[in-house]
């Protein structure tokens, strides 16, 4: 839309401003995240729990992965079940240095009883007996070469998921491999990566991954009720970035080529487009996305193990999104939510068990088998998801038409309507 200033030019809206529902996603986002503050321990008067923040600051993360999987899912029709695993790979990269961190302190403590100072080597030694001693080794691998530099590892988390996006997607999408080929590829390289994590000579300590990142290094001091608080808040920022960024690049061309794509392929590579270079720049940028979500996930979880990038994660991924509704921001970010928290109440014990006389129903072994069933029935009867719902209810009258016709159809774009 554009305004006539009084010299008659004119000037375009801002963007927020043109695209109302990401105003009230943002202004949502941000009474949400004032009312937590104020009713946590941390800064506010302590009637939310430490433990709850910690699971509302990762469930934003989860949107935040969800967004990016609707991106490259619901706008370009790319169904990918990997994207877990580039989640995975950031908390990987900010969990190293954090452990490096935070057992270098230890072991500076531990030998500052010695009588004479101890040499740098004597210090990464004594780290890295910490650190590896429960897979019995007591070096440090390659893949641990920076982990003693934040900076370092901040990049990684932006540079290593990308770039293995780029290659698996070039390799991929210049073969011309699509739908169910193409999702089983990405299943495959992530339980690839799973497998390989796993082993104890991956140099990231196989099956007991990482452990104690909520400990940050310097902030000891601080209570886990105001560091909580911190994450939540920038988990908070990201997705609220991250939805700014998502909304600006389906709103234009980019993403009606996008959706062009995921309708038909064909036509578009036929009009001249690289659909290839499309592809690869949305699946690289969607994997950066969840390697961020996943570098703030971690250390509100506190540990990261191979688990955590197995296949059925990025399967959950799909499943969220599909129930929020494909295709729309808010669908991804409110299916994640909602089945983020309904997933914690019923694993966490915090559902009831239900007695039928013959049998009791556990929720915590049933609710796979619910969130399946769950899915299926979306996938029948509301394709559209809960943000088919929300677009019922706010759906808007048809602009009342004036002006002469610009075209020469009935119905073509008017004067006035040109200039809105």
């Amino acid at each position: 839309m554009v305004d006539i200033t009084s010299a008659g030019a004119p000037t375009r809206k801002p963007f927020v401003m043109r695209y109302p529902s990401v105003a009230i996603f943002l202004a949502i986002l941000s009474l949400f995240t004032i009312c937590v503050t104020v009713l946590g321990e941390g800064f506010g008067i302590g009637v939310v729990s430490t433990s709850f923040i910690k699971t509302l600051g990762k469930t934003l993360c989860l949107c935040l992965a969800a967004l990016a999987m609707d991106l490259v899912w619901g706008y370009t029709g790319i169904l990918s079940l990997g994207h877990m695993a580039f989640f995975g790979i950031g908390g990987y990269a900010i969990g190293m240095w954090l452990m490096y961190a935070r057992t270098e302190v230890i072991v500076r403590e531990s030998l500052s009883a010695a009588a004479l100072p101890p040499t740098p080597q004597e210090i990464s030694d004594g780290i890295a007996t910490q650190i590896f001693g429960v897979v019995g080794a007591s070096e440090f691998p390659p893949v641990w070469a920076l982990a003693h530099s934040l900076p370092l590892q901040m990049a990684a988390i932006v540079i290593v998921p990308g770039l293995l996006a780029l290659v698996f997607g070039w390799l991929a999408f210049r073969s011309r491999v699509t739908g169910v080929y193409l999702s089983i590829l990405t299943q495959a390289m992530t339980l690839a990566l799973s497998l390989y994590l796993f082993q104890n000579d991956s140099g990231l300590r196989g099956n007991n991954g990482l452990s104690g990142l909520q400990n940050l290094p310097g902030l000891e001091a601080v209570p886990q009720s105001q560091i909580s608080i911190l994450f939540f808040w920038a988990s908070a920022l990201a997705l609220g970035l991250g939805y700014l960024l998502c909304a600006w690049v389906v709103s234009g061309k980019f993403g009606s080529v996008m959706r062009a794509i995921r309708d038909d392929e064909s036509r578009v590579r036929f009009l001249g487009y690289s659909v290839e270079a499309y592809k690869l720049f949305v699946f690289s940028f969607t994997a950066v996305i969840c390697g961020i979500a996943g570098a703030l996930y971690y250390p509100q979880a506190g540990i990261i193990n191979p688990a955590e990038v197995a296949p059925i994660a990025s399967i959950y991924l799909a499943v969220w999104v599909a129930i929020g509704g494909r295709g729309r921001l808010y669908g991804a970010v409110i299916g994640a939510a909602f089945v983020s928290l309904l997933s914690t109440w019923f694993t966490g014990g915090q559902a009831p068990d239900v007695s039928l006389g013959f049998f009791t129903i556990q929720w915590v072994d049933w609710w796979t088998i619910l969130l399946g069933l769950s899915f299926v029935a979306v996938t029948l009867f509301a394709p559209k998801g809960i943000g088919g719902l929300i677009d019922r209810f706010t759906e808007h009258r048809s602009p009342e038409r004036h002006g002469a016709d610009l075209g020469p159809d009935a119905g073509a774009l008017r004067e006035k309507e040109a200039l809105e």
